[in-house]
Order: C-alpha cells, then sequence, then structure tokens
C-alpha cells in the first residue's frame, strides 16, 4: 500500500535506495543524506510482508512500520528521490514484490537510474573502509572505478542480497533503467557509521552533491576512540596475567 502525500514533478530523477542490512551501512548513509539535504517526504509505503508490529516515539506516541519516499530538488541538475525505511520484506517474495512494486511506482516520475547502498561484510575492522561496486553495464563501472569503487569478478561472493540487489536486477530486466550498488566495507556486527561515511564520500562526488559529512565524521571518531580504549584494556590485562606467571 503506497500513501501518497504529494505528487511532486521532477526532472530525470535518480532513485537512491539504503534500507537496513549488513551493518546498516545503506541505511545510515540514505538516512543522514535525507536530514542533511532536507528532503521532503512525497510517500509512505506499507506492506504485510513488514513485521506486524508499530514502532514508538520519543514521545510515546506510535507508528506504523513503513518504507518512505523523499524527493530533493536540484537547480541545475538531475533530480533525486530517497527511498528509506524502518525493514525490507521479511520474506523472498516479500523482497520481490516490494521491490517490483517501489520500481513501478517511482517509474512515474521517470526514474531511469538506481543506485542502491549497502555494507560489504567482511568481519574486520577496517581503519579506512573500501567501497566495493556491481552495476548493470561497463560504463557505470568506469565511472565509479574514478572514485576509488572496487569491482572484481564475484566480489561480493554471494551476490548481493535483498532490495540492494533486486532493485538493480528488477530494473534492469523489467524498468529499462540502469543501476548500480555501492556497499561500505563493514565488520557487518554492529550499526557501522564508518562503512556509511565511504559510501557518502562516493555518493557526493557521483552526484556532485555537496554533502556536510561533519556530525557522521564525528561519529566515526567517537566509534575510533572506544575501539582504541577497548583494545588497550584488552592488551593491559593480558599483559598483566602474562606477567602472573613469572617466579
Amino acid at each position: 500500500m503506497i500513501k501518497i502525500l504529494k505528487k511532486p514533478k521532477l526532472k530525470d530523477p535518480i532513485l537512491i535506495e539504503g534500507l537496513p542490512g549488513v551493518g546498516n551501512v545503506g541505511k545510515i548513509a540514505a538516512d543522514y543524506f535525507v536530514f542533511k539535504s532536507k528532503a521532503v517526504k512525497f510517500a509512505e509505503i506499507y506492506s504485510k510482508y513488514f513485521p506486524p508490529q508499530v514502532l514508538i516515539n520519543d514521545d510515546g506516541t506510535i507508528y506504523l512500520v513503513k518504507n518512505e519516499l523523499y524527493y530533493i530538488k536540484r537547480k541545475n541538475k538531475r533530480d533525486l528521490i530517497v527511498l528509506v525505511g524502518d525493514y525490507q520484506g521479511m520474506s523472498n517474495e516479500g523482497q520481490f514484490e516490494l521491490s517490483y512494486e517501489i520500481l513501478k511506482f517511482v517509474k512515474n516520475f521517470g526514474v531511469r537510474e538506481v543506485i542502491t547502498l549497502g555494507g560489504y561484510g567482511t568481519g574486520q575492522m577496517p581503519e579506512k573502509p573500501r567501497v566495493f561496486g556491481a552495476s548493470t553495464n561497463t560504463e557505470f563501472v568506469k565511472k565509479f572505478k574514478e572514485y576509488g569503487v572496487i569491482f572484481g569478478s564475484g566480489e561480493p561472493s554471494n551476490g548481493i542480497v535483498g532490495a540492494a540487489g533486486l532493485l538493480i536486477g528488477l530494473g534492469m530486466n523489467f524498468f529499462d533503467m540502469e543501476g548500480v550498488c555501492i556497499m561500505g566495507e563493514t565488520p557487518g556486527f554492529y550499526s557501522d557509521p564508518k562503512g556509511a561515511l565511504s559510501v557518502l564520500e562516493v555518493l557526493s562526488k557521483y552526484l556532485q552533491e555537496n554533502i556536510d559529512l561533519s556530525e557522521l565524521e564525528q561519529k566515526v571518531k567517537a566509534l575510533n576512540d572506544l575501539a582504541q580504549k577497548l583494545t588497550e584494556k584488552v592488551e593491559e590485562k593480558s599483559k598483566n596475567e602474562d606477567l602472573g606467571y613469572i617466579g
């Protein structure tokens, strides 16, 4: 069910997706982009394939779980549509149906290009996360390589699961849309602003959009500081335990 709040007239818009996934990299990146760009919400998506629940706001009120579509109008540039939300589809059927219906809906606004954002889980904590990519055509591959995105045979080795893969796959096969998925390297077992920052750095270059990344950079610094303190505590404990065996 799609609840339409506005019907904006958009100029050759690009669809950008960032839903919960590996390390929540795509969600963090898209939510931050929407916030900093002062994007305008124009549609809400409800589905029986989302969990049967409501979520609670800070003020104690509730809302039904959903996905949302925002638009960003840009002077002398292509406009943008951003897909964010609480959940992805909870079943294989739900993933396909939601992705298909979203693409069918945004096609009405003239979308011909899709960029999906996600995380690439490696189980490691990289100092500077790499960004991996996969695309529907070699032109995108060539373009995003200029921004440092890594395109390799079979990477990720198990493909791209969920909306990040289906939106570009279904878009290519059924809606005459081209697309690319960019994935920030992440440990994958916690919400990772560092991976999201790497993705946004690439996205801002491609879109030629000056995104203020300072708040996200502060979160990354706090995460790095915490990791450093934990490492020091582990090393100190290990050193003390070793001394217990001397003499």
